[in-house]
């Protein structure tokens, strides 16, 4: 029955799927093309940005970078450390695409953001099958959207100073807090109190390890602590 609907999983029920994050992709893409061109950076460099870079949080901090005028070597290591945590995302669903050829999984692993990621993990984590090409339909909406997105952000950012006045910064925040809250509804009772313990003493690492080290670190240190805890305590 798994086999039969994975064989039947196409290109376009990846982008159907996808489509309920097009809202935070949209809105942070705004908001990181208006940021861009405020911190200096023309409309096709905000553009390559977008292309080969295609990471939120590390395009925003290396236009505060830019802006403040650090060198290079800074700004490259420190978007290594803040996208570190992709390591974890693509580790965790390597499993499920072990069947499919290097360059295959090289090219859905460059595009996995952590809206995809918590999309194909809710697909897994409710025992449905996933696919090389529904994950190619989602990472692909993703990647298209969050391109256009970002230049569409730099050409408005002409006219619009402060993205923040209009709440752009708070849609990746509740888009997230959408998706936890589909997971949790489809969870069995019997596990509901295990995931909330979870969830508890994630955010009891994030707060211990933010006051130690950098919060991109702490992310990454949490969820490979609590992780670990989840599988060893799961039933």
């Amino acid at each position: 029955m798994e086999a039969a609907e994975e064989s039947s999983l196409t290109f376009h029920q990846g982008v159907k799927d996808c489509i309920p994050t097009l809202l935070g992709y949209i809105s942070i893409g705004f908001a990181a093309g208006m940021i861009g061109v405020a911190s200096g950076l023309s409309v096709m460099e905000i553009a390559f940005m977008a292309v080969f870079v295609y990471a939120g949080a590390a395009q925003f901090i290396i236009c505060g970078m830019i802006a403040a005028g650090s060198p290079a070597s800074a700004i490259i290591f420190t978007t290594f450390i803040v996208n570190l945590r992709h390591f974890l995302l693509s580790a965790t669903l390597a499993p499920h695409f072990s069947n499919y050829s290097l360059w295959k999984n090289a090219g859905i692993g460059t595009l996995v953001t952590d809206e995809s990621f918590g999309v194909a993990a809710g697909r897994i984590f409710n025992g449905r099958p996933v696919n090389d090409r529904w994950m190619n339909g989602l990472n692909l909406t993703a990647y298209t959207t969050w391109i256009a997105s970002c230049v569409v952000g730099a050409l408005l950012g002409r006219w619009v100073a402060d993205p923040e006045k209009f709440g752009l910064d708070f849609a990746l925040t509740a888009m997230f807090i959408a998706l936890l809250v589909l997971q949790i509804e489809s969870i069995k009772a019997s596990k509901l109190k295990h995931y909330l313990m979870l969830i508890f003493l994630m955010v009891a690492a994030m707060y211990l390890f933010s006051a130690f080290v950098s919060v991109d670190l702490a992310v990454i240190l949490s969820t490979m602590i609590v992780a670990t805890i989840g599988v060893v305590t799961s039933k």
